[in-house]
C-alpha cells in the first residue's frame, strides 16, 4: 500500500513539472528509471532504456532554449497545453505501482493530465501576459523560473514524493491567485 502512494504522489508531482517543461519530468523518469531509482510499470520500461534516455535529453535541452525566444515561447505554449495533458498522463501511467489499469488509467488522465493542463495552462497565459505588458522582455525571467521549478519539482517528485504532494497542493493555491491577478483583472 505504501509503495503505491508513494507511485501516487511520484507521478502526480512529476505531471504538475509537466505543466513547466514537458520533456524535462519525462527526462527525470528516464533517467530514475534506467538507474533504477524507481521501478517503471511493467509497459513502460523501454523509458529506462538509453535509447530514450538519449532522445528525451536532446528534446529537454531543445525545450529549454527554446523557451527563451520571446515570440516563440507563446507558439510553443499553443502545441504543449495538450502535449502536457499526454505528457502527465504518461508520467502517472509509467510510474503507477500496483493498481489495476482501470484505476490507473483513470488517475493518469483526471490527476496526471488533468494537472499538468492546470499548470500549462496558467503558465501559458501568464506567460502572454508578460509578452503583452513587456513585449516579452521579461519572458526569458519567466522561463528561467519555469524551468527552475520543473526541476526541484521533478527532482522532489523522485527522492521525496510526499514533498512533492505537498508542493504541488501550495503550486495550486499559487496558481489560483495567478489566475485571478490575470483574469479576473481583465474582465
Amino acid at each position: 500500500m505504501q509503495e503505491t502512494i508513494l507511485s501516487i504522489c511520484l507521478g502526480i508531482g512529476l505531471a504538475a513539472s509537466v505543466g513547466f517543461r514537458i520533456f524535462l519530468p519525462l527526462l527525470a523518469v528516464s533517467i530514475a528509471g534506467h538507474y533504477n531509482i524507481i521501478p517503471l510499470n511493467g509497459d513502460w520500461q523501454w523509458v529506462g532504456g538509453t535509447t530514450a534516455l538519449i532522445v528525451l535529453s536532446v528534446a529537454t535541452i531543445i525545450e529549454i532554449l527554446a523557451y527563451y525566444i520571446p515570440w516563440f515561447d507563446n507558439l510553443l505554449d499553443t502545441i504543449a497545453i495538450p502535449l502536457a495533458a499526454i505528457a502527465g498522463t504518461a508520467v502517472v501511467v509509467s510510474t503507477a505501482a500496483n493498481l489495476s489499469p482501470i484505476v490507473t488509467w483513470a488517475l493518469a488522465i483526471i490527476a496526471g493530465g488533468g494537472t499538468a493542463t492546470t499548470v500549462k495552462s496558467t503558465m501559458g497565459a501568464s506567460r502572454l501576459t508578460s509578452t503583452a505588458t513587456t513585449g516579452g522582455i521579461a519572458n526569458p525571467i519567466i522561463a528561467t523560473a519555469e524551468t527552475g521549478t520543473a526541476t526541484v519539482m521533478s527532482v522532489l517528485s523522485v527522492f521525496l514524493p510526499f514533498i512533492a504532494i505537498i508542493f504541488v497542493i501550495m503550486l495550486f493555491f499559487g496558481l489560483r491567485k495567478v489566475y485571478k491577478k490575470v483574469f479576473i483583472r481583465s474582465s
